[in-house]
């Protein structure tokens, strides 16, 4: 946990200076400010996520057309840079892939590699459908639940929930097959089916299902939907952070 909270804060000047520089640099920035806290892989999918994010909402505008023009002006310079990311993150289960393998030279864009990763990996699925599940799944998820004044750790796993019931964990199915991240994926819309922490059957559906997912190797760990869950958070907050017409901000923004 504390190895978590450390990551956060050390990629914290890397997104804060993603208006300025290119994607790649900003991956590869916030990766290793992780490295120097942790030897752990705590962040790599969360980072490969909010860094256009941080450069969207660095640049200005409407954050959903201008992470779409990010993501689509993208190098094969950011994707030599991200997937030297990726190597020193040191994600486990990555395997390898017949085009634009992460041990080679990349020789497209980086949304291209992330598009053809897609079919295998949810963070390169965002790359490759604009945040299509962090815009329309993850985020009003978050928001219907902060509308009805449920706290941020709820609205939160709400939001997870919502996403892991959508679409199957690539990090699960990676390890345990297809078959077992559809279960998960099935077992989730049960959990949001009977109230999910809205109810106490729901809380207790959900506690199960946490019991669950904690297996002793790992196995069953939902972490890329934790990603994705990380992008709409961000989604979020920064809608919340926008300045009104007044150039205030929204009074319900969240540091």
């Amino acid at each position: 946990y504390e190895d978590f909270l450390a990551s956060a804060a050390a990629i914290g000047p890397a997104m804060a200076r993603a208006g300025d520089r290119a994607v790649g640099d900003t991956i590869l920035e916030a990766v290793q400010a992780t490295r120097r806290w942790t030897r752990a892989n705590t962040n790599l999918g969360i980072v490969l996520l909010v860094s256009p994010l941080a450069r969207a909402a660095c640049l200005g505008g409407a954050l959903r057309p201008r992470l779409q023009q990010v993501l689509h002006a993208t190098t094969v310079r950011d994707a030599e840079l991200a997937y030297e990311a990726i190597r020193l993150a040191a994600p486990g289960g990555l395997g390898t892939a017949v085009a634009q393998d992460i041990h080679e030279p990349p020789t497209v864009p980086l949304r291209q590699a992330m598009v053809l990763a897609a079919g295998r990996d949810a963070v390169a699925a965002e790359w490759a459908t604009d945040f299509a599940l962090t815009f329309d799944t993850g985020a009003p998820a978050l928001r219907h639940a902060l509308h009805d004044g449920l706290a941020w750790a709820d609205a939160t796993v709400e939001a997870f929930l919502a996403l892991l019931a959508e679409a199957p964990d690539t990090l699960i199915q990676r390890k345990l097959g297809r078959e077992a991240a559809l279960e998960v994926s099935a077992q989730a819309a049960a959990v949001r089916a009977s109230g999910g922490v809205r109810t106490p059957g729901g809380r207790d559906r959900l506690a199960a299902l946490d019991a669950a997912l904690r297996s002793g190797d790992n196995r069953r760990n939902p972490g890329t939907t934790a990603d994705r869950t990380a992008a709409a958070l961000l989604v979020v907050i920064l809608e919340r952070q926008a300045p009104t017409a007044s150039g205030a901000s929204a009074p319900e923004a969240v540091g």
